[in-house]
C-alpha cells in the first residue's frame, strides 16, 4: 500500500502517472486525470459543458459530463483496449473541469463556450469535450476553425442536424447547417454516420444511413470516412444517439435501428489516419439511463478518442 495513492485527480505528482484508486472510490475526474486549469505542458485537456437548454425532446444532458466521468473510473490505470498501451505514459492529459455558464442567460452561452474553448485550444492542447447537448458543438467548431481553418466534420449521429434557423436560436438540431453556411466546415470533405432520420437538406455532406451501417463492415465504414476527409484537419463529434437505444438508452432523442457499441467502437479504432484536431461526446442524459449503460458507452468513446491521439503522438 505504501506506493499507492487515493484521489489521484488531486494528489497526482505527474500528468503522466497512472492512477491506483479503487474503481469504486476516489475523486471522479475523467480517467482520474488531475483536475487543473494549468495548461502548461498539456497534450490533451478533457472539458465538460453541462448545457442542455437546446434540447428538443428530453432534457438532462447537462448531467452528461458527471456521468461520463463517473463511468470512466473503470479505465483509470490499465493498458487500454484496443490500443494496448498506457495512454498517459507519453501523453500529458488533464481534466480541465467544466465550462462556466450562466444558466439564466442562454443568449451568452455560445460566446462563453467559444471563449473558454479558445483558451484551451490556443495553449496547443488537444480539446476533448464532454457534453451537454449537441448545440455545444457549434461554438466548439467556431473555436477550432479559428485556429485550423475550415474543418472536415466527422459526425456519428442518428440525426443530420441540418435544420435551418436564424443565428440567434439555441437549438441542437441546426449546428451542421450553420457550420456549412458559415464556411467553418467543408461539406465536400465531411461525413455523417448512422443517420436514421430525415432533414430538409444534407448541406453537401455525405451520409451513411443506419441501414447502410448494418450492411457495411467496420473497415468499410472507416475507409469511407478516411476517403471523404482526404487528410484534411478534422473535427470528430459523437452524439451518443448514434447507437441503438439498446446500447444507449440514456439520451434525449433516441432512435431505434442503430448500430451496436461494438461495431462503432471498431470503426473508431480504425481511424488512426484521421487528422483529428478536436472532438466531443454529447447527448448523454443519465436520468434515462440504466446501470450506466449509456455513460459507459460515452466514456468508452471518449477514451477511444484519447487513444487515437496517443497513437498519433507516439508515431510523431
Amino acid at each position: 500500500m505504501a506506493a499507492k495513492t487515493i484521489d489521484h485527480a488531486f494528489t497526482a505528482t505527474s500528468l503522466r502517472s497512472a492512477a491506483t484508486d479503487p474503481t469504486f472510490a476516489g475523486a471522479l475526474s475523467f480517467m482520474r486525470r488531475r483536475f487543473t486549469k494549468d495548461l502548461t505542458g498539456v497534450d490533451a485537456a478533457v472539458w465538460g459543458i453541462p448545457f442542455d437548454a437546446a434540447t428538443s425532446n428530453r432534457p438532462g444532458a447537462r448531467f452528461g459530463p458527471q456521468a461520463i466521468r463517473r463511468a470512466s473510473a473503470i479505465f483509470d490505470n490499465d493498458p487500454q483496449y484496443p490500443f494496448n498501451r498506457d495512454l498517459f505514459a507519453q501523453m500529458s492529459v488533464i481534466d480541465y473541469g467544466d465550462c462556466l455558464l450562466d444558466y439564466g442567460n442562454h443568449a451568452e452561452t455560445p460566446a462563453a463556450i467559444e471563449r473558454q474553448a479558445t483558451t484551451i485550444i490556443d495553449s496547443g492542447a488537444f480539446l476533448l469535450t464532454l457534453g451537454g447537448d449537441h448545440y455545444v458543438t457549434w461554438p466548439l467548431l467556431e473555436a477550432h476553425a479559428e485556429k485550423h481553418g475550415p474543418l472536415a466534420l466527422v459526425q456519428f449521429d442518428a440525426h443530420q442536424d441540418t435544420w435551418l434557423d436564424h443565428e440567434g436560436r439555441i437549438d441542437h438540431g441546426s449546428f451542421v447547417a450553420r457550420a456549412a453556411r458559415s464556411g467553418i466546415i467543408d461539406p465536400a470533405h465531411s461525413i455523417q454516420v448512422g443517420i436514421r432520420t430525415h432533414a430538409p437538406e444534407d448541406c453537401g455532406l455525405r451520409l451513411i444511413y443506419g441501414h447502410e451501417v448494418e450492411e457495411m463492415t467496420a473497415s468499410e465504414i472507416a475507409a469511407a470516412i478516411l476517403e471523404r476527409t482526404a487528410g484534411r484537419p478534422a473535427y470528430l463529434t459523437f452524439d451518443i444517439d448514434c447507437l441503438d437505444p439498446a446500447y444507449a438508452p440514456g439520451t434525449g432523442t433516441p432512435v431505434a435501428g442503430g448500430p451496436s457499441s461494438a461495431k462503432i467502437l471498431s470503426v473508431l479504432s480504425k481511424l488512426g489516419a484521421l487528422d483529428i484536431r478536436g472532438a466531443d461526446v454529447v447527448e448523454v442524459a443519465p436520468a434515462y439511463d440504466h446501470a450506466d449503460i449509456t455513460a459507459i458507452a460515452g466514456a468508452t468513446v471518449a477514451m477511444y478518442m484519447l487513444g487515437l491521439r496517443a497513437e498519433r503522438l507516439a508515431k510523431g
